[in-house]
């Protein structure tokens, strides 16, 4: 038992397993990391391409970058190189990687130098490392070359280095997700003593090179980061290796980071600074940013701050959030206990030693109240006075003029009021009204017209209401300690009334986005049609974010607009492009992304539980949507998707049960025709036989009994093949019956002699009014319907009368035929209508195809009549067929 528990603690981890069966599937992305240029990186890649060529291997070049070096152009020899494509970018033409052509020549291998390139901007992607990235998940292998100074994470320490800042950037994501990373280094010495000769740059580039980034201190550093980024690249491969194959090692600790950011500018550093701890500690990180609950605080410009410091975390490798709440330190050790949180990271600004005494900043706050946590404290560049500027933002000039408007205008009239009260009652207390022009003034203004109406009203009490009147000064103290705590009471009032107005209008604002939300899901959830959704989204959508909106769908097997409001919103190609590119990789593209950034919309994909469903485009403006907008914009595409893809499994859903109808009622025919064709056509084959075979020999008799057969036989297999054929009539809706007028009684009198020379052993009692009018209808349908309704009555009604019965029933002429059988349980009285349903089986199976009764439906139903089974009919038994026609009023007519 104990070797069992053992085996089982040996299991593969199925997570590491799933991402190497995620990695067979795709390309292998293979960098030739350095330290430097010049270190020889693309010579290593063209080397290796060129004895993988002499293998066999299909290699091909698709950008290569020699700038200038012979030894290295040479190695170019013999191998496939993709022409290249022509740009334009400021006026120049420019010789570019082509991604499609790439894709179309599809090799085995294909080398793309200089990984962290950006593209000119008509390209369909703004990095290099995009294209590369698109030819893995095509499938085809890809080496490249990057510089330890491009990695993103990196930038901020390599200015520090070299004070040369880096503005081609690699996201971390890119490095680590590589299957290979070859290190190529090369001697800070011997790398400097390449240059000098003019083996990296021009003599004339490389001079300045020396002088500014080719220094033997910063090739030194930039050395130990690329070293150190490959070790750590090594364990995690070796960490994998061990995962996926169950093998007891040196395992990661555990380790895992909380990283706290606002929208202020040391929030990137502090990003920056979590990703270099968490690669040393080979550990995942969270970056999270805590919005108030009660107000909104975040004006645009921040709000498009956190986005990008969001974007930047994710392209580093971490996971983002945001979470809601009032008490930050709280929210943040419960985010750290629910995600298992090792270590936190926070900025912190410096502070005045005066403001420690009033409150308490929030890292010091989480270094008391955290337990088993560990805390990081990053510190910014800039100082104090820049961190304070930063902070702070001054209201807009249009809010501070009609703050003072309204806090001077609100004043004004109090003091009016006050004067008139004082010039009838000498009241001691009538700075009260200047309190509340002050809580009137945070309500309808804010906190700013809060303090200016707080300020006013005190000059306004001194100059109007305390002695010396007319001035602004006092004569007795125990006045200007009144006037001190009047003005602090105000100021506390004021900012208490403003807060409780600002949550209000929060609330108010949040509570119309939900009932919005609640209105478009009810009506979603009444809508059963695709179609419908398609609409309702884009009009809500429409309405919501007061731009241009356009969904589209899959179309006989290409992307196709589906509904666009307003209605004449146009695509061009552009547009489709990344539309089409959204679709596909299932993840938003256009503008604002990394792919197709030219286009007007941003697209973003609408995956439902059983997959994608479509596209939804949302014209992009200067004023990017804040974020209510955006909370609105998920919530509404999130249940579209849903609503598309149960339109779609409704669709499947009728098609299916349609399929299996079809399926069905393909068995029942091909039964009942395996059944009632193969026992006519046995009786006749045999008769035949027999006749031929004795001939003379026969006896009269015999022979008249063998022909009688034939002759039974055939015509049942010609009522058959009738009984089909007006099925198939009645199914393709090719039946037209006649509009002739029908004499019942006739009609019924024919039918009744046909079926007893068709079962001559058989009482059958017509039962014919004498008073019964003429109908609109078709004798020869209706003929076939009561001979269909007696062969059944013979087959299931034993040997009992059958009873056939016409008569008036107020208006309606009835037609009914009654057997005195078994009868037909309540269940089935309405399914023995159906076609192919059949009851009783006296000979092992059931008697006839089970097309008869459903022909005599359709065939009432077509000349404007009904019918419908009554059982029991008579002593509780038997079974009753009742017809029932509408009297014309052309016979109403003749018959007056």
């Amino acid at each position: 038992m104990a070797d069992d528990d053992r085996r089982d603690e040996r299991r593969p981890d199925p997570d590491a397993l799933l991402a190497l069966a995620e990695k067979d599937r795709r390309g292998k992305l293979t960098v030739f990391l350095g330290a430097a240029p010049g270190v020889g990186k693309t010579y290593a890649m063209l080397s290796r391409a060129r004895r993988l060529k002499a293998d066999g291997i299909d290699v091909v070049i698709g950008l290569v970058e020699t700038h200038g070096r012979s030894e290295t152009a040479s190695l170019l020899d013999g191998l496939e190189i993709l022409p290249r494509r022509r740009a334009a970018h400021r006026g120049r033409m420019l010789e570019e990687f082509d991604l499609d052509a790439a894709l179309a020549r599809r090799p085995r291998m294909i080398i793309v130098d200089e990984l962290a390139h950006s593209n000119p901007e008509d390209s369909r992607h703004p990095k290099r490392y995009q294209d590369i990235e698109e030819l893995i998940a095509a499938g085809i292998d890809v080496w490249t070359a990057l510089n330890i100074q491009h990695l993103e994470s990196l930038a901020d320490l390599v200015a520090q280095i070299t004070g040369v800042t880096v503005r081609e950037r690699v996201p971390d994501v890119v490095l680590k997700r590589a299957d290979d990373v070859l290190l190529v280094d090369l001697a800070p010495s011997e790398l400097i003593e390449r240059l000098k000769e003019g083996k990296v740059y021009l003599p004339e580039s490389a001079n300045r090179a020396v002088d500014r980034f080719f220094r033997l201190g910063n090739l030194t550093a930039l050395r130990e980061l690329a070293l150190r980024r490959t070790a750590d690249r090594v364990d995690d491969q070796m960490v994998d290796y061990l995962r996926q194959n169950a093998i007891d090692g040196p395992w990661a600790t555990g380790e895992r980071l909380l990283v706290c950011v606002g929208s202020d500018a040391l929030s990137e550093k502090v990003v920056r600074v979590a990703s270099r701890l968490a690669s040393g500690l080979n550990a995942p990180w969270l970056v999270v940013s805590i919005e108030r609950a009660d107000r909104e605080v975040e004006t645009p410009e921040r709000l498009q701050r956190i986005e990008a410091l969001f974007r930047l975390a994710e392209q580093l490798g971490a996971e983002t959030r945001r979470i809601i709440g009032n008490d930050f330190v709280e929210e943040i050790l419960k985010l750290a206990r629910r995600e298992h949180a090792t270590q936190i990271v926070i900025g912190t600004r410096k502070r005045k030693p005066w403001a420690k005494f009033l409150t308490r900043s929030l890292p010091d706050a989480l270094a008391v109240r955290a337990s088993g946590v560990g805390i990081h404290i990053v510190t910014p560049d800039a100082t104090p006075t820049e961190a304070r500027r930063m902070a702070f933002a001054m209201p807009k000039a249009e809010t501070l003029r009609q703050s003072a408007l309204s806090a001077l205008g609100i004043v004004a009239l109090t003091a009016l009021i006050g004067k008139g009260i004082d010039l009838f009652v000498d009241l001691p207390n009538i700075s009260l009204l200047f309190l509340l022009a002050v809580l009137g003034a945070s309500v309808t203004g804010g906190y700013v017209a809060a303090f200016l109406a707080a300020a006013l009203s005190a000059l306004a009490y001194n100059f109007f209401f305390i002695d010396p009147i007319h001035t602004f000064t006092i004569a007795a103290p125990h006045e200007v300690f009144a006037l001190v705590i009047f003005l602090v009471v105000a100021v506390i009032a004021g900012g208490f009334a403003s807060r409780i107005r600002e949550q209000a209008e929060v609330a108010r604002i949040r509570a119309t986005a939900l009932q919005s939300l609640y209105d478009f899901s009810r009506k979603l959830a009444s809508t059963a049609k695709g179609d419908d959704a398609i609409w309702l989204a884009v009009s809500q959508l429409q309405a919501s974010l007061k731009r241009k909106v356009v969904l589209l769908v899959p179309l006989k097997g290409d992307l196709g607009v589906a509904a666009a409001w307003p209605p004449d919103t146009e695509l061009d190609v552009t547009d489709m492009t990344a539309a089409r590119w959204s679709h596909d990789k299932r993840e938003p593209a256009g503008h604002g992304t990394g792919t197709l950034p030219n286009s007007r919309f941003e697209f973003r994909p609408l995956l439902g539980p059983h997959g994608i469903v479509g596209v939804c485009g949302i014209e992009q403006t200067a004023e990017r949507l804040d974020q209510n907008a955006e909370r609105s914009l998920s919530a509404i595409l999130d249940q579209t998707a849903i609503a598309l893809d149960r339109a779609r499994l409704a669709d499947e859903t009728v098609e299916q049960a349609a399929r299996l109808e079809g399926e069905r009622y393909r068995e029942a025919l091909l039964s009942s025709i395996s059944h009632d064709l193969r026992t006519p056509l046995a009786t006749i084959t045999g008769a035949v036989t027999g006749l031929r075979e004795l001939g003379e020999r026969m006896t009269p008799e015999n022979r008249d009994d063998l022909l009688q057969s034939i002759e039974e036989e055939s015509g049942r297999m010609s009522r058959f093949v009738a009984n089909l054929l007006d099925m198939t009539r009645i199914e393709a809706g090719t039946l037209k019956p006649k509009r002739d007028w029908v004499d019942v009684a006739d009609v019924v009198q024919s039918a009744v002699e046909r079926t007893r020379k068709h079962a001559p052993g058989r009482i059958i009692e017509p039962g014919i009014a004498a008073d019964l009018p003429l109908i609109r209808g078709d004798s020869v349908l209706l003929g076939q319907v009561l001979f269909n309704l007696l062969d059944n009555a013979v087959k299931y009604g034993g040997d009992e009368p059958i009873n056939v019965y016409a008569r008036r029933d107020g208006k309606d002429v009835l037609v009914s035929v009654t057997d005195l059988g078994k009868g037909i349980p309540p269940e089935d009285l309405d399914r023995i209508f159906e076609k192919f349903y059949r009851r009783g089986k006296p000979d092992g199976r059931a008697p006839g195809t089970g097309l008869g009764l459903s022909i005599a439906r359709g065939f009432i139903e077509a000349m404007g009549g009904r019918i419908h089974a009554e059982s029991p009919a008579v002593k509780k038994r038997g079974t009753r067929i009742v017809l029932r026609f509408p009297e014309s009023n052309e016979a109403r007519g003749k018959a007056q």
